[in-house]
């Protein structure tokens, strides 16, 4: 049997740059070279991605957000398709309907080509934080992204959505759901685990022994940022005694250093040293509602670190309340704050959740994930094959 030829189109193949990017990297590592042959397509990343080629448009930084590039491959669109040609795709793989996502369905749709999607941010949930001090563009901006979104969707042959409440808010918003796959994500359990624990670690970090408070994600103001901050200073005040760490980087950090003196910023630490600290800390604070799944959280809960978070975004689907975590109201920063005292409040509490959120983490297997996908990617190609010979 010919091995499956696969194109995937990606702004930033970078490992680890991202939840997105650590996403992909889990299927691009497991990719069997023997069924499948792989082209890549981005604005940033290598030459090769494993032993596959790698073809890099131009790009350009994003003003809210410089550290992420926006790939443009009009400069050098006719030569790109040349290339893609002559791979002579069976499939087509996009990321997001960014500028490349668009070149690359046209080029699908041009050739006949079966397209699969993972829907991996939720673009729609930033406007109203990029946008808040001019209120007046947000509705029309929304509007704008539902019509640009469900149509660049509702022509992909497979979207994987990784939760079940997130594909109920893009069915409200107008997008079919006939061609949508509940693909969630998975943990290494080897990765990030209990034994991982390190008091040591913290007290070094610390200069205590006080209970700690963790946020990992990036800095970037639509991850609720506020209410982090809010939750901060109610502790502050009603003088709780615990530590504050916060890991990760963004375009948020100089002001969340500012509005959160006593905090201690580690920045972004690669997965050996989160994993650390996810299992040494005492809770996972998490009220991002932009999220479409929420790796951090699921990282957490398989550290053993008992996560409260906001009741909203992907994030909310892995938590089942008062069991093996907490949801608040989004933007109720007294939610967060009442939880975390309980929690840390009742050591058999603290202890039984802990378990709980480890065994609910074990669900979530990489490899199986992956067979689907690959499975997928075989089942689009044989369609193509079917409809010619037809």
């Amino acid at each position: 049997m010919r091995k499956v030829r696969a194109v995937f189109f990606a702004e930033i193949l970078i490992p680890d740059f991202d939840g997105a990017s650590r996403t992909m990297f889990q299927l691009l590592d497991r990719i069997d070279a023997s069924q499948f042959d792989f082209l890549f397509v981005c604005g940033s990343g290598p030459d090769r991605v494993n032993q596959f080629d790698c073809i890099k448009t131009r790009s350009f930084s994003i003003p809210l957000n410089p550290k992420y590039k926006l790939a443009v491959p009009s400069f050098t669109a006719d030569e790109i398709k040349k290339q893609l040609d002559r791979f002579n795709p069976d499939v087509i793989h996009i990321a997001t309907p960014s500028l490349l996502g668009h070149f690359a369905l046209a080029y699908a749709n041009d050739r006949g080509l079966p397209v699969i999607s993972i829907y991996h941010t939720h673009f729609l949930s930033y406007i109203a934080y990029y946008f808040k001090y001019f209120p007046f563009l947000i509705k029309p901006l929304e509007d704008r992204l539902i019509r640009v979104q469900n149509a660049f969707y509702g022509a992909c042959r497979k979207v994987y959505v990784p939760s079940l409440s997130l594909a109920d808010e893009l069915i409200k918003t107008g997008m079919s759901a006939e061609n949508f796959t509940i693909w969630q994500r998975g943990i290494d359990s080897n990765l990030f685990s209990p034994g991982k624990k390190n008091p040591e670690y913290l007290r070094n970090l610390t200069g205590n022994a006080l209970p700690t408070i963790l946020f990992a994600s990036r800095l970037v103001w639509e991850k609720n940022l506020e209410t982090l901050i809010a939750t901060f200073n109610i502790l502050k005040a009603d003088g709780f005694a615990c530590n504050w760490v916060v890991a990760g980087d963004g375009s948020a950090m100089e002001s969340c250093v500012r509005q959160m003196p006593e905090a201690i910023f580690v920045g972004q630490l690669d997965h050996d040293a989160l994993a650390v600290l996810y299992a040494s800390a005492s809770v996972f604070i998490f009220p991002s509602q932009s999220e479409t799944f929420g790796n951090v959280v699921l990282e957490a809960m398989a550290s053993g670190l008992v996560p409260v978070i906001a009741d909203g975004g992907g994030s909310r689907d892995m938590v089942i309340e008062g069991f093996n975590g907490f949801k608040c109201e989004p933007d109720n920063a007294l939610a967060y704050a009442e939880k975390i005292r309980l929690l840390l409040g009742d050591a058999a509490l603290q202890q039984q959740m802990s378990a709980n959120a480890v065994s609910h983490s074990r669900a979530f297997d990489w490899e199986q994930l992956a067979k689907i996908y690959f499975h997928d990617l075989h089942e689009l190609a044989t369609s193509v094959t079917e409809n010619q010979k037809a």
